[in-house]
């Protein structure tokens, strides 16, 4: 297709040397979202008042969003203290769009995610699509193919008027653009709690595949070289969309500033991956970058940044939908399903063939040069000169004060030891049904429905297991995992104990399924950096989550950070923002992913086996949630040697056989949110096969049938094995010094639950016994009855 390109300047520029001939002239820096010092950080940089262009460039690459300014000097802490032996398997790291992991057999993994947390709120379908589409892009610009899709979403009340709004139009959004670009969903989060009303966080997660010599990144070198922008056209939705609405907080539940959300077309998208993966085939880009936050501003000055010279750019060459747009809005613009390319002038010419193959619009609107200058023409007029690091990577730098808040202590000292107990099986029997139906823990089938997990065929565990497993090499059947999981209550209890917890109980759950964890990507949502409770608990966060990384040997390969999660202008109160929520994702790799460990057994007659240990920790937990709207006391100890020890027995005995070279496992699952009754819970209604348990085995002086079924301590599983194969279990758990105990027997269609108190079978007692079919219309009616 021919490109077309703009015939006319709407708006008289504002030029370099008008900005030079007028320093005095008023500049609209706050409406931009710059602070005074920062546009006067600016000034001295060039020497002269910025233009209209420039001043638009850096409020956006000096947003929150874009330059990180309040959390990079916290975030170093995950590169200081990786090791070179949590390298080993690291291709490309933190700093390109994504990261890469070597899996084997010249197989590599490129994997992010990335919140759109604020248009999501204005926009629900819109907010959470383009969100899917962002980040998409990032893997596609690393050179892999995307393979599946994972989505972390936290709503508000599910009673509130407003949650049924954001929960339709994320949840379809989320599926309408996944399911478009054929990417199987495979996995994710879904939450609602108060503390997300009018901050709902909308979190997504791609991964892609590509071999190790196809790796691509974002650098602009070699002078000469053409700088090419292809895709969709370029428009007036979505101007400062995610770089300003995520660089501040919803006042009286409205932004100060609402610019356009953006508008995705997924099926331009589904032909742009295509398009970019033959044209890296064909050895055709030299570096590329897709367009974002903060669109061509960020393209153009981190391709430069990245490169070893310089870049120009005429702006007129930029294919337009509207033509009115005036310099400042083209730079700002983040129209989606656009990508930047350097290309060879040689090969401009095949690179062009393969572009109008795909029926994709492109133009060159720059070159590479020797200049180490970014210089943007408009019309022939010069409207940016910049250094392009000053721009894109060497931008504001805070220090922002931080103190644990003057309403912690009391927040610990309010444990569960002051809630009241069930005094009768009966009663705790109604406690336990109140938990599993509940919104947070009921079945989240009524949103998973609305997702394709099994396109492209690859697709070999997905939720509701413990990861979700997609295979990447159909000869070998080698693949990957990928569990993300958080706790933002816990988090709030303690952060840095919260955010380790995070990482383990991810760790756990790739474990699970039988995967060996290989690497880390984040998205850290949290209130307001302008809060000192709210950088406080970031701060916190990130050291305990880079300490617990480096205890379990996994490196943080990239992220995101997710701030001004806040309710509005009161600071220093316990809900003046969102419970601070580090999702962190954990990917693991399987040399057969036909072996993976589904969440709940298929056969009758397994032992069913409990891994860990358990203690009396119900602060923070599913029971005190649902049973007396309850959040205080500490979260559950994190023993990261405990859970590197479980995760060994468990990756053990998941690459074991059987005598007739069947899987020794045949179900493994953790335990995490909701304690042994949800994990026994899930593992029945998996396929419908129910159990006999006695909770003897896991009972002590301080644990008695209710803490049993209800605690939410770390570093536990539950597997299910044949009876024969019971000793080997035995036998690995012994080995690394894991607590273990038979739990019962896998039958029937109910499941039954004795112990030695309120579940004594006999005498003053009586067993907890729960009809499967009963209980699965139950778990499976809670969401749709309250969103239809």
């Amino acid at each position: 297709m021919a490109p077309t390109t703009q015939t006319t300047a709407v708006v008289p520029p504002d030029t370099v040397q008008d900005a030079a001939a007028t320093p005095e002239r008023e500049m609209p820096w706050k409406d931009l979202g710059l602070k005074q010092q920062e546009y006067e950080d600016i000034r001295r940089l060039l020497g002269r008042r910025p233009t209209a262009a420039e001043l638009a460039m850096y409020s956006v690459m000096w947003s929150e969003h874009c330059s990180y300014k309040s959390s990079k000097i916290h975030l170093r802490q995950f590169a200081d203290k990786t090791t070179p032996q949590m390298r080993a398997h690291l291709l490309v790291g933190m700093g390109q769009n994504a990261g890469v992991v070597d899996i084997g057999d010249g197989w590599a993994v490129t994997y992010k995610v990335e919140s759109h947390n604020h248009p999501s709120y204005v926009e629900p379908y819109q907010g959470a699509a383009t969100g899917v589409g962002g980040i998409v892009r990032d893997i596609i610009s690393m050179g892999a193919r995307p393979v599946a899709v994972m989505d972390q979403l936290r709503f508000g009340a599910p009673d509130h008027p407003d949650t049924a709004r954001v929960v339709h139009g994320v949840v379809a959004g989320v599926g309408g653009y996944g399911n478009c670009l054929g990417l199987p969903n495979i996995g994710g989060e879904t939450e609602f709690d108060p503390s997300y009303q009018g901050n709902p966080l909308v979190n997504a997660l791609c991964v892609g595949v590509l071999r190790h010599e196809d790796i691509h990144l974002a650098n602009a070198s070699g002078a000469g070289n053409k700088v090419v922008l292809f895709g969709a056209r370029t428009g007036g939705d979505g101007i400062g969309g995610a770089s300003i609405l995520a660089s501040e907080s919803f006042e009286d539940g409205v932004p100060a500033k609402r610019p356009s959300v953006q508008v995705g077309d997924p099926f331009m998208e589904k032909v742009l991956i295509e398009c970019c993966l033959e044209l890296f085939a064909a050895g055709l880009v030299l570096g590329i970058q897709d367009l974002g936050a903060a669109g061509i501003s960020c393209a153009t000055s981190e391709l430069a940044s990245n490169g070893d010279g310089g870049m120009h750019v005429d702006l007129e060459k930029v294919l337009l939908r509207d033509p009115s747009l005036s310099a400042g809005e083209i730079l700002m613009s983040e129209s989606q399903e656009r990508m930047m390319a350097v290309v060879a002038p040689e090969r401009l010419g095949e690179f062009m063939a393969v572009i109008d193959k795909w029926d994709v619009e492109a133009s060159v609107i720059g070159e590479v040069n020797a200049s180490g200058r970014l210089t943007i023409d408009h019309f022939g007029e010069r409207i940016v000169d910049v250094d392009p690091r000053t721009v894109a990577h060497e931008g504001p730098t805070y220090e922002r004060p931080y103190a644990r808040p003057s309403w912690q202590d009391a927040l610990n000292a309010d444990t569960t030891d002051r809630l009241e107990r069930p005094a009768t099986a009966a009663a705790l029997g109604e406690q336990v049904r109140a938990v599993v139906t509940s919104p947070n823990q009921a079945s989240t089938t009524w949103v998973t429905s609305q997702y394709d997990r099994f396109v492209r065929g690859n697709t070999a565990l997905s939720q509701p297991d413990d990861a979700g497993v997609v295979r990447v090499d159909e000869a070998t059947c080698r693949g990957v995992a990928i569990s993300t999981d958080a706790n933002g209550r816990f988090t709030k209890l303690d952060p840095a104990t919260g955010a380790a917890q995070a990482l383990a109980e991810s760790y756990r759950n790739v474990c699970t399924v039988g995967a060996r964890p290989l690497a880390v990507s984040d998205c850290l949502n949290f209130g307001s950096p302008e809060d000192p409770d709210a950088m406080w608990q970031l701060v916190e966060a990130v050291t305990g989550l880079a300490d617990a990384c480096r205890a379990m040997g996994v490196p943080v390969t990239g992220g995101n950070v997710s701030l001004y999660n806040s309710h509005g202008a009161v600071k220093g109160l316990p809900d003046s923002s969102i419970n601070p929520t580090p999702v962190v994702c954990v990917l693991g790799v399987m040399d057969d992913v036909r072996r993976a460990n589904p969440s709940g057994w298929r056969q009758e007659g397994l032992a069913v086996v409990a891994l860990g240990t358990t203690r009396a920790e119900l602060d923070g937990s599913a029971w005190a949630r649902v049973v007396h709207d309850h959040l205080g006391g500490m979260p559950p100890q994190v023993d990261l040697d405990a859970e590197a020890a479980l995760g060994r027995v468990l990756t053990a005995l998941s690459g074991a056989s059987a005598p007739d070279g069947s899987p020794l496992l045949r179900a493994a699952h953790d335990c995490s949110d909701g304690g042994l009754i949800q994990t026994l819970v899930d593992a029945c209604l998996r396929f419908g096969v129910g159990a006999s348990v006695d909770l003897t085995g896991v009972e002590s002086e301080e644990v008695d049938d209710f803490t049993a079924l209800f605690s939410e301590s770390g570093a536990r599983a539950v597997v299910a094995v044949p009876e024969a194969l019971l000793p080997a279990v035995q036998a690995a758990a012994d080995a690394e010094d894991v607590a273990w105990a038979r739990l019962g027997t896998t039958g029937g269609d109910l499941l039954v639950v004795t112990g030695t108190d309120l579940l004594a079978d006999g005498g003053a007692g009586r067993p907890l016994v729960l009809d499967l079919a009963e209980l699965r219309e139950s778990v499976e009616a809670t969401l749709p009855a309250l969103f239809g």
